[in-house]
């Protein structure tokens, strides 16, 4: 007798069940964007660079400045690795441009 009815992926019960295993994806590693506190820089400057860099609001920025005034370093957000340095990069050359030793530094969360 013949099996030629059978498709060749089914199993003995006749079923033909196949499960596929969906790959997993990880996830990006994340850093946050820190600034730095120094005894140079103008804290409207540091309100400012929050504001156009991390596209904080007035008194969000104004919160973190003086964070990072009071304690020395602050969070300006957290993002992939691309990203982080991308605005770190950013915030430096700004900083550099307008004659400032702000420093912005990046660290894995």
């Amino acid at each position: 007798m013949s099996n030629s009815n059978r498709r060749p992926d089914d199993g003995d019960s006749g079923t033909g069940v196949v499960t596929k295993t969906k790959p997993k994806t990880k996830r990006p590693n994340l850093y946050r964007v820190l600034i730095l506190n120094d005894d140079y820089t103008p804290m409207e400057f540091v309100v400012h660079v929050l504001e156009r860099f991390f596209q904080k609001g007035r008194e969000d920025a104004t919160q973190i400045m003086l964070h990072v005034h009071q304690h020395g370093v602050g969070e300006c957000g957290v993002y992939t690795f691309e990203i982080a340095e991308t605005k770190v990069t950013q915030v430096m050359d700004f900083a550099r441009k307008n004659q400032h030793p702000l420093q912005c530094v990046m660290e894995k969360k």
